[in-house]
Order: structure tokens, then C-alpha cells, then sequence
């Protein structure tokens, strides 16, 4: 029963999917940033290396992309033709292995009808369905770090001890993947390796140890590559600077065009001026850090508030064939659908057991309460503070899926707060916030 129930979120994900690729195939262009990950997989797939050809006909080395997504939709560029409708495919299949994964997580923390339940929420969550069309990163990041995550989980509970090593190698080499198509990934492969072992604290440094190598390992080629052709070594890519410098700089806590450091005007090289960039924004910073951390709020709110990738993408890319209406009402729905999962979340993290249960529960009647106001964000923050005032050892008794939804809370939120926010970046916690929403450890079996 519970593999048919498997195959009906697995086939109601595709389903779903294929839909939004069959209506955008040949109408929803590669916009924006997915207008460069198309052309580095095409290049990539034509056998031009990770370069770039600027319009004087020079062509360089690039790195400030991460390489991942270009690599893993140029792969399929190579068998199937560099046409933008290969990679669309490609997102509904990893979206429909995400959704997977959420309902493998979901049937050893809860009922098998609320497992279900969940699978189908996330099989046709209206915030990353329609990002299928979008030649980006987000959607596929976190459906790689939820299949990650019941790849922990299966380590976790194997009984034979070949097999608890098969998946978490599976985990590290996943996370590594997950590494190359967005480089802040790798903080999560700590948590993912210690919840992936069992009983000892010496068994879980092993799997911090190993999943993290692991995934560095799967970076190293590429680490390598960068030292050699970018005349500066990066694990994966060199725009980390631009996007400090950028946080920096910005009003309104998300994304806006920079204004070059004097300092850094006369640098040219890819590697060379994003390391002036960092250097100038970290000088920044330390002149003046109250006024740094004075743009967090406002970076959280782009980054929670409403996450929109979806509807902005598909608008920008085809007005006419998505209209502002439209944006409009996905935009309605996806948030009405986010804020009720949230709302499911954080119920369920209050009927959780383990101590601190006063402080747990004014946590998420805060978070309720926001719920049904503007600050999204905040009612993901206080999911994040209730989970973790279960503390370090009730969490790791918990179904993988609590404690992993935390990490990615605390880990989206402090992140963006170091460097710019945007409603494209929050998608991560979507999938996991979904999950939670459907927990009950004392229903599982």
C-alpha cells in the first residue's frame, strides 16, 4: 500500500509538471538569470567548455555561475538538442523525485493518510509546479536537498550496516551535486551526515565527516579547474563578493545594481573582481556593522515574505502568453497555499512533545498570529525558534524531516541576511515547511 501510495505522488508530481512544460514549451524563453544558464549549458553541451563569448568575440573562462545546473541541463542538451524545453524536462524530473522523497520522508513520521496527504501538497505546490518553466536553480536545489535528506533518513534507520553506508554515500555524493548548482548548500551536508547515523556521538562526527568529504570531493574537479583557469581558487564559483557587496548596498533588502568601489573600477578579471568586491564590502562592514545588520528585516522579508518566483519568471519571459492577471492571481494562490502550510507547520511543532513546551508554544502562537498578517517571515522564524528550543537531543529523536526543516530555516534566513534577499532564494524551505506540515511522530508506522 505504501509503495501504490509512492506511485501516486510520483505520477501526480510528473503529471503536473509535464502539463506546465507541455503550455511553456516554445512560449516561456530562458529569462534573466536562466537566459545565462542556458547559454553556458549550451556552450558547455557543443563542446566550447564553461566559457563565455563576450560581444567583441573574446572568450573567457567563467566561474561566477555556479556550474551545476548549466552541466546538468547541458547533459541532456548533448542527447536531446539545446532547446530551452530539454531543461524544462529536466526540472520536472527532479521536481517529481523531490516529491518522492517528501512522501518517503512523510511515511516514517506520520499516518500513511497524512503521508499522502504531504506528498500531494508537494506534488502540486502552486509556488514550484509553475517554476518547471523557469531555466533556474531554486526549484531544483530543493528538491535535491529533500532527496538528500531521505537519503539520511534511509541511512538512519538501516538495519545492516552495508546498507546505512550505501545511503549515506549516496547522501554526500547527492549533497556535492546539490553543492555545484548552489554553492550554500554545503552547510547543510554537516547536518545531513550527523543525522544519518545513529546511537554514538563518535558514529555521528563520522557522518559529518563523511558526507561533508564526500560533497567536497564531488566539488574538487571543478575547485581545481577554477584554480587553474581562474587565476584564484573557488569551490564552485566567484560571485560570492558581488553578492556581499550588494548587501551592502541595498534599500529594499533584495537584489539591486551595484555601485562599483573605486577601488575596484579598473578590475577586469571575473575571479579578480569579485575578490575586490568582497574586499571593498567586508571594509564596509566592519566601518559600520550596525548599519549592515540594520538592512536583516528587510532582507528576510523579500526572502519569506512572499516568495513569487514563479509568476515574476513566467511574466517577465512571455507577458502575453502570462499576462499581469495572471501573475496577480498565481501569486494569490501561492501564498494563500504557503501561509496554510505554515500554519500546518507550526501546528505541528506545537503538538510535538519534549521540553520547554510553554516557550515552544508562545513561539508558534506568535508565528500564527503572523500567518494571517504581512510578515511571512516571520512566522517562518518562529517555526525555526520552536524547533529549536526542543534542543540538539530531542531533535535528533525526531523523523529526520524536523530537524533538517530547521537547519534550512535558520540556514536560508542567516544566509540572506548576510547577503541579499529575494522571494526566488526562500523556495528552499518550501518543500520541507510542506513536510512538517504533515508530522506526526506518534502516528507513524
Amino acid at each position: 500500500m505504501k509503495r501504490r501510495d509512492a506511485l501516486v505522488v510520483t505520477l501526480v508530481a510528473l503529471v503536473a509538471r509535464l502539463v506546465v512544460v507541455v503550455w511553456a514549451a516554445g512560449a516561456i524563453p530562458p529569462t534573466a538569470d536562466g537566459e545565462y544558464y542556458h547559454r553556458l549549458a549550451t556552450r558547455l553541451a557543443t563542446g566550447q567548455g564553461y566559457t563565455w563569448l563576450w560581444p567583441d568575440g573574446v572568450v573567457t573562462a567563467a566561474a561566477h555561475y555556479p556550474v551545476g545546473y548549466p552541466a546538468l541541463i547541458g547533459a541532456a542538451y548533448v542527447a536531446f538538442g539545446t532547446k530551452p524545453v530539454v531543461a524544462m524536462l529536466v526540472n520536472a524530473l527532479i521536481g517529481t523525485a523531490g516529491a518522492w522523497a517528501a512522501h518517503d520522508l512523510l511515511r516514517r513520521a506520520t499516518s500513511r493518510r497524512l503521508a499522502l496527504a504531504g506528498g500531494l501538497a508537494l506534488a502540486l505546490h502552486p509556488a514550484l509546479v509553475p517554476y518547471t518553466a523557469a531555466l533556474m536553480t531554486e526549484g531544483v536545489t530543493a528538491a535535491l536537498l529533500v532527496i538528500a535528506t531521505a537519503f539520511a533518513e534511509r541511512a538512519h534507520r538501516a538495519e545492516q550496516r552495508r546498507s546505512a553506508i550505501t545511503w549515506l554515500v549516496a547522501c554526500g555524493l547527492l549533497m556535492g551535486v546539490a553543492t555545484l548548482v548552489r554553492p550554500q548548500s554545503l552547510v547543510l551536508a554537516p547536518v545531513l551526515g550527523w543525522l544519518a547515523t545513529r546511537a554514538t556521538t563518535r558514529a555521528a562526527i563520522a557522518g559529518v565527516v563523511a558526507v561533508t568529504a564526500l560533497a567536497l570531493a564531488v566539488c574538487a574537479p571543478w575547485t581545481l579547474r577554477n584554480c587553474r583557469r581562474m587565476e584564484q581558487c573557488a569551490l564552485v564559483s566567484v560571485n560570492g563578493g558581488w553578492n556581499l557587496a550588494i548587501g551592502t548596498q541595498t534599500t529594499g533588502g533584495g537584489w539591486q545594481e551595484m555601485i562599483v568601489p573605486d577601488a575596484c573600477k579598473e578590475v577586469f578579471a571575473e575571479a579578480a573582481k569579485d575578490e575586490c568586491f568582497g574586499r571593498e564590502a567586508r571594509k564596509t562592514i566592519s566601518g559600520d556593522p550596525l548599519r549592515w545588520l540594520a538592512r536583516a528585516p528587510a532582507k528576510l522579508r523579500v526572502t519569506l515574505d512572499y516568495f513569487g518566483a514563479a509568476p515574476w519568471y513566467l511574466h517577465v519571459a512571455n507577458p502575453e502568453r502570462f499576462p499581469y492577471r495572471a501573475k496577480v492571481a498565481l501569486g494569490v494562490l501561492e501564498t494563500l497555499a504557503s501561509r496554510l502550510l505554515l500554519v500546518g507547520a507550526l501546528v505541528s511543532v506545537r503538538k510535538l512533545d519534549g521540553p520547554r513546551r510553554l516557550l515552544r508554544e508562545a513561539a508558534t502562537g506568535f508565528g500564527l498570529l503572523a500567518c494571517f498578517m504581512t510578515a511571512g517571515a516571520t512566522g517562518y522564524l518562529a517555526c525555526a525558534l520552536a524547533l529549536l528550543l526542543l534542543g540538539p537531543r530531542e531533535l535528533v529523536r525526531l523523523p529526520r524531516i524536523v530537524p533538517v526543516t530547521a537547519a534550512v530555516l535558520v540556514a536560508t534566513a542567516v544566509l540572506h541576511v548576510v547577503f541579499f534577499g529575494a522571494g526566488r532564494y526562500g523556495l528552499v524551505v518550501v518543500p520541507f515547511v510542506t513536510a512538517l506540515a504533515f508530522v506526526r511522530p506518534e502516528r507513524a508506522g
